[in-house]
């Protein structure tokens, strides 16, 4: 199939293909006589894979890594739990730094409300 109708069936655009084919996501297609390029079916699985795996959060260098692991054995599967444990570790630690900055922006904008100063508090934070 062609790269145009590969995209559209996989849900992305063109540049997106050729942009997982330059980092080794998908392997190279072959070429027709014509120049163009002809890309087989399981091309729409791997797209979608990595667009499933990015919506959880893994970046493509960890994506690559699970591609190579698809098919993994029963016995191997401790592979794909480890990237999986370490993504889990990392969003919990991105939350952890999300609630600490909730917390100060919200203190900044109680200060904001009961100041009496001429000065805004959230300003005069950002400003120290």
């Amino acid at each position: 199939m062609q790269i145009s109708a590969a995209a559209q069936e996989a849900g992305v655009n063109v540049q997106t293909l050729r942009y997982y084919e330059r980092r080794g996501l998908l392997p190279r297609p072959a070429r027709r006589a014509s120049g163009y390029r002809d890309y087989r079916v399981d091309t729409i699985r791997v797209v979608r894979f990595i667009k499933r795996a990015q919506e959880l959060g893994f970046s493509l260098d960890e994506i690559e890594q699970l591609i190579r692991l698809r098919g993994v054995t029963a016995g191997e599967r401790h592979r794909v739990r480890a990237i999986a444990e370490r993504k889990i570790t990392e969003i919990d630690r991105k939350l952890a730094q999300l609630r600490a900055m909730r917390r100060a922006l919200a203190s900044l904008v109680e200060a904001c409300r009961h100041a009496g100063a001429p000065a805004c508090p959230i300003i005069e934070a950002l400003n120290d």
